[in-house]
Protein backbone atom coordinates (compact mmCIF):
# COMPACT_ATOMS: atom_id res chain seq x y z
CA UNK A 1 0.00 0.00 0.00
CA UNK A 2 1.19 3.50 -1.13
CA UNK A 3 2.12 5.34 2.28
CA UNK A 4 4.31 8.20 3.36
CA UNK A 5 7.20 5.97 5.32
CA UNK A 6 9.20 6.23 1.98
CA UNK A 7 11.89 3.92 0.99
CA UNK A 8 13.89 4.01 -2.44
CA UNK A 9 11.27 3.96 -5.71
CA UNK A 10 8.63 5.10 -3.62
CA UNK A 11 5.78 7.68 -5.11
CA UNK A 12 6.74 10.51 -2.35
CA UNK A 13 5.36 14.09 -3.80
CA UNK A 14 3.02 14.83 -6.40
CA UNK A 15 2.30 18.20 -8.24
CA UNK A 16 -0.40 19.42 -10.88
CA UNK A 17 1.19 22.31 -13.25
CA UNK A 18 -1.71 24.76 -14.32
CA UNK A 19 -2.19 27.51 -16.42
CA UNK A 20 -4.46 28.99 -14.11
CA UNK A 21 -3.71 27.78 -10.35
CA UNK A 22 -6.52 29.61 -8.64
CA UNK A 23 -9.26 27.82 -10.49
CA UNK A 24 -7.38 24.29 -10.55
CA UNK A 25 -7.61 24.99 -7.00
CA UNK A 26 -11.11 26.03 -6.53
CA UNK A 27 -11.83 22.75 -9.10
CA UNK A 28 -9.84 20.53 -6.40
CA UNK A 29 -11.00 22.05 -3.83
CA UNK A 30 -14.80 21.46 -4.65
CA UNK A 31 -14.18 17.56 -5.81
CA UNK A 32 -11.96 16.13 -2.92
CA UNK A 33 -12.24 19.23 -0.31
CA UNK A 34 -8.69 19.95 -0.77
CA UNK A 35 -7.61 23.23 0.54
CA UNK A 36 -5.01 25.53 -0.55
CA UNK A 37 -1.63 26.50 1.07
CA UNK A 38 0.92 29.04 -0.66
CA UNK A 39 4.27 28.18 -0.34
CA UNK A 40 5.07 32.59 0.07
CA UNK A 41 5.73 34.68 -2.58
CA UNK A 42 9.16 33.30 -3.27
CA UNK A 43 7.76 30.36 -4.40
CA UNK A 44 6.32 31.91 -7.72
CA UNK A 45 2.76 31.09 -7.37
CA UNK A 46 3.67 27.23 -5.78
CA UNK A 47 1.39 25.90 -3.05
CA UNK A 48 0.18 22.84 -0.94
CA UNK A 49 -3.10 20.63 -1.50
CA UNK A 50 -4.08 19.69 2.31
CA UNK A 51 -6.59 18.03 3.68
CA UNK A 52 -7.06 18.22 7.64
CA UNK A 53 -3.96 20.53 7.46
CA UNK A 54 -1.70 17.62 5.69
CA UNK A 55 0.10 18.12 2.55
CA UNK A 56 -1.48 15.71 -0.62
CA UNK A 57 -0.41 16.88 -3.36
CA UNK A 58 0.34 20.45 -4.52
CA UNK A 59 0.01 22.77 -7.49
CA UNK A 60 1.97 25.36 -9.74
CA UNK A 61 2.31 27.50 -12.61
CA UNK A 62 3.23 25.80 -15.90
CA UNK A 63 6.89 26.94 -16.35
CA UNK A 64 7.76 25.50 -19.37
CA UNK A 65 7.14 26.49 -23.12
CA UNK A 66 4.05 24.38 -24.55
CA UNK A 67 3.96 22.81 -21.62
CA UNK A 68 0.12 20.94 -21.04
CA UNK A 69 -1.62 20.90 -17.80
CA UNK A 70 -0.65 17.33 -15.81
CA UNK A 71 0.00 15.39 -13.14
CA UNK A 72 3.85 14.95 -12.27
CA UNK A 73 4.47 12.14 -9.78
CA UNK A 74 7.93 11.95 -8.46
CA UNK A 75 9.88 9.19 -6.86
CA UNK A 76 12.39 9.08 -3.83
CA UNK A 77 16.22 8.96 -4.64
CA UNK A 78 18.53 8.33 -2.27
CA UNK A 79 21.65 9.85 -4.56
CA UNK A 80 19.69 12.20 -7.47
CA UNK A 81 22.67 12.93 -9.54
CA UNK A 82 23.28 8.74 -9.73
CA UNK A 83 19.93 8.09 -10.62
CA UNK A 84 19.56 10.69 -13.64
CA UNK A 85 22.61 9.17 -14.82
CA UNK A 86 21.00 5.73 -14.60
CA UNK A 87 18.01 7.41 -16.42
CA UNK A 88 20.24 8.46 -19.59
CA UNK A 89 22.02 4.76 -19.36
CA UNK A 90 19.04 3.34 -19.50
CA UNK A 91 17.74 5.11 -22.64
CA UNK A 92 15.58 7.97 -21.43
CA UNK A 93 16.30 11.87 -20.65
CA UNK A 94 16.53 14.60 -18.37
CA UNK A 95 14.31 17.57 -19.07
CA UNK A 96 15.28 19.45 -15.56
CA UNK A 97 18.62 18.62 -14.23
CA UNK A 98 19.07 18.20 -10.59
CA UNK A 99 18.31 21.15 -8.48
CA UNK A 100 18.25 22.46 -4.82
CA UNK A 101 14.67 23.60 -4.64
CA UNK A 102 15.49 26.43 -0.98
CA UNK A 103 16.88 23.25 1.29
CA UNK A 104 13.57 21.28 0.71
CA UNK A 105 15.18 18.82 -1.19
CA UNK A 106 16.44 18.32 -4.39
CA UNK A 107 14.76 17.74 -7.92
CA UNK A 108 15.31 16.15 -11.18
CA UNK A 109 12.53 16.15 -14.19
CA UNK A 110 12.86 13.07 -16.58
CA UNK A 111 11.00 10.97 -19.20
CA UNK A 112 11.65 7.32 -19.27
CA UNK A 113 12.41 5.96 -22.94
CA UNK A 114 8.88 5.24 -23.87
CA UNK A 115 8.01 8.64 -23.56
CA UNK A 116 6.38 8.91 -19.80
CA UNK A 117 7.20 11.91 -17.56
CA UNK A 118 7.85 11.60 -14.13
CA UNK A 119 10.03 12.86 -11.82
CA UNK A 120 13.20 12.34 -8.79
CA UNK A 121 12.33 13.93 -5.75
CA UNK A 122 15.40 13.37 -2.91
CA UNK A 123 14.39 14.30 0.53
CA UNK A 124 16.25 17.85 2.31
CA UNK A 125 13.41 19.40 4.82
CA UNK A 126 10.23 18.00 2.93
CA UNK A 127 10.22 14.12 2.90
CA UNK A 128 7.30 14.00 0.93
CA UNK A 129 3.38 14.43 0.89
CA UNK A 130 2.38 14.01 4.72
CA UNK A 131 -0.55 11.94 4.09
CA UNK A 132 -1.37 9.09 1.53
CA UNK A 133 -4.06 5.89 0.89
CA UNK A 134 -6.72 8.05 3.04
CA UNK A 135 -9.89 9.14 0.88
CA UNK A 136 -9.46 11.94 -1.18
CA UNK A 137 -5.46 11.13 -1.09
CA UNK A 138 -2.92 9.66 -3.30
CA UNK A 139 -3.68 6.01 -3.66
CA UNK A 140 -1.73 4.16 -6.92
CA UNK A 141 -0.07 5.01 -8.97
CA UNK A 142 -0.30 3.57 -13.10
CA UNK A 143 1.73 3.60 -15.84
CA UNK A 144 0.48 3.37 -19.44
CA UNK A 145 2.97 2.42 -21.95
CA UNK A 146 3.31 0.08 -25.39
CA UNK A 147 5.26 -1.76 -23.97
CA UNK A 148 5.19 -2.97 -20.14
CA UNK A 149 8.42 -5.20 -20.11
CA UNK A 150 10.70 -2.53 -21.37
CA UNK A 151 9.29 -0.25 -18.66
CA UNK A 152 9.89 -2.59 -15.84
CA UNK A 153 13.41 -2.74 -16.80
CA UNK A 154 14.01 0.37 -17.12
CA UNK A 155 12.54 1.22 -13.93
CA UNK A 156 14.25 -1.53 -12.31
CA UNK A 157 17.39 -0.05 -13.11
CA UNK A 158 17.19 3.14 -11.86
CA UNK A 159 15.04 1.57 -8.20
CA UNK A 160 14.91 -2.33 -8.05
CA UNK A 161 11.40 -2.26 -8.27
CA UNK A 162 9.49 -5.89 -8.28
CA UNK A 163 6.43 -6.50 -10.79
CA UNK A 164 4.07 -9.22 -10.28
CA UNK A 165 1.90 -10.25 -13.12
CA UNK A 166 -2.05 -10.03 -12.49
CA UNK A 167 -4.28 -11.25 -15.33
CA UNK A 168 -7.11 -9.51 -16.01
CA UNK A 169 -10.21 -9.49 -18.81
CA UNK A 170 -7.98 -8.77 -22.20
CA UNK A 171 -4.49 -7.71 -20.90
CA UNK A 172 -1.86 -8.47 -17.90
CA UNK A 173 -1.36 -6.12 -15.66
CA UNK A 174 1.53 -5.68 -13.73
CA UNK A 175 1.68 -5.00 -9.92
CA UNK A 176 4.98 -2.62 -8.69
CA UNK A 177 6.31 -2.64 -5.33
CA UNK A 178 9.53 -1.36 -3.93
CA UNK A 179 12.46 -3.53 -3.59
CA UNK A 180 12.12 -4.10 0.49
CA UNK A 181 9.91 -5.92 2.35
CA UNK A 182 6.70 -7.87 1.63
CA UNK A 183 6.11 -7.57 -1.90
CA UNK A 184 2.69 -6.90 -1.61
CA UNK A 185 2.91 -4.89 1.20
CA UNK A 186 5.39 -2.73 -0.56
CA UNK A 187 2.71 -2.46 -3.66
CA UNK A 188 2.35 1.13 -4.77
CA UNK A 189 1.42 0.91 -8.58
CA UNK A 190 1.49 -1.07 -11.87
CA UNK A 191 1.70 -1.42 -15.27
CA UNK A 192 -0.78 -1.46 -18.69
CA UNK A 193 -0.20 -1.28 -22.55
CA UNK A 194 -1.55 1.37 -24.40
CA UNK A 195 -2.28 -1.47 -26.65
CA UNK A 196 -1.63 -1.60 -30.58
CA UNK A 197 -2.67 1.80 -32.32
CA UNK A 198 -3.50 3.36 -29.39
CA UNK A 199 -3.99 7.32 -29.33
CA UNK A 200 -2.75 7.12 -25.69
CA UNK A 201 0.67 8.53 -25.06
CA UNK A 202 2.21 6.94 -22.75
CA UNK A 203 2.16 8.67 -19.54
CA UNK A 204 1.67 8.29 -15.44
CA UNK A 205 -1.41 8.22 -13.77
CA UNK A 206 -2.41 9.14 -10.39
CA UNK A 207 -5.37 7.02 -8.56
CA UNK A 208 -7.08 9.02 -5.80
CA UNK A 209 -8.66 6.83 -3.33
CA UNK A 210 -12.92 7.51 -3.60
CA UNK A 211 -15.30 7.04 -0.74
CA UNK A 212 -17.73 7.23 -3.49
CA UNK A 213 -16.71 7.02 -7.14
CA UNK A 214 -19.36 8.02 -8.64
CA UNK A 215 -20.40 11.36 -7.02
CA UNK A 216 -16.95 12.15 -7.39
CA UNK A 217 -16.90 11.80 -10.93
CA UNK A 218 -20.43 13.61 -11.21
CA UNK A 219 -18.46 16.63 -9.04
CA UNK A 220 -15.63 16.87 -11.46
CA UNK A 221 -18.55 17.02 -14.00
CA UNK A 222 -20.40 19.53 -12.42
CA UNK A 223 -17.12 21.89 -12.05
CA UNK A 224 -16.19 22.05 -15.31
CA UNK A 225 -14.13 18.05 -15.65
CA UNK A 226 -14.68 15.60 -18.01
CA UNK A 227 -14.63 12.12 -17.91
CA UNK A 228 -12.51 9.88 -19.77
CA UNK A 229 -13.85 6.38 -18.92
CA UNK A 230 -16.84 5.89 -17.24
CA UNK A 231 -16.86 4.62 -13.34
CA UNK A 232 -16.67 0.86 -13.83
CA UNK A 233 -16.15 -2.53 -12.03
CA UNK A 234 -12.63 -3.82 -12.27
CA UNK A 235 -13.03 -7.55 -10.36
CA UNK A 236 -10.84 -7.88 -7.23
CA UNK A 237 -9.83 -3.99 -7.55
CA UNK A 238 -12.69 -2.14 -6.93
CA UNK A 239 -14.49 0.61 -9.15
CA UNK A 240 -12.68 2.86 -11.17
CA UNK A 241 -13.04 6.50 -13.22
CA UNK A 242 -10.62 8.44 -15.89
CA UNK A 243 -11.21 12.05 -15.53
CA UNK A 244 -9.86 15.13 -16.36
CA UNK A 245 -9.98 18.69 -15.12
CA UNK A 246 -10.65 21.52 -16.65
CA UNK A 247 -7.42 21.78 -18.31
CA UNK A 248 -6.94 18.77 -19.54
CA UNK A 249 -4.71 17.22 -16.61
CA UNK A 250 -6.03 13.46 -16.24
CA UNK A 251 -6.69 11.61 -13.10
CA UNK A 252 -8.59 8.01 -12.26
CA UNK A 253 -10.56 7.71 -9.20
CA UNK A 254 -10.84 4.40 -7.01
CA UNK A 255 -13.10 2.95 -4.64
CA UNK A 256 -11.35 0.02 -3.02
CA UNK A 257 -12.92 -3.65 -3.16
CA UNK A 258 -13.44 -3.40 0.78
CA UNK A 259 -12.87 -7.60 0.20
CA UNK A 260 -8.94 -7.05 -0.67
Amino acid sequence: MLGTDFSTGSPNWLDLGSPDTEAAAAFYGAVFGWRFASAGPEAGGYGFFQVGGKTVAALGPLTQEGAKSAWMIHFKADDIRATVSAVTAGGGAVRVEPMDVMGEGHLAQVTDPQGAEFALWQPGRTVGLELASAPNTLLWAELHVPDPLAAIAFYQGLFGWRSQDMQTPGMTYRVLSTKDGDQQEASFGGVAPTGDGATEQPRWVPYFHAEDADATAASATANGGSVLMPTADVPEVGRIAWLADPFGAAFALLKPDPRM
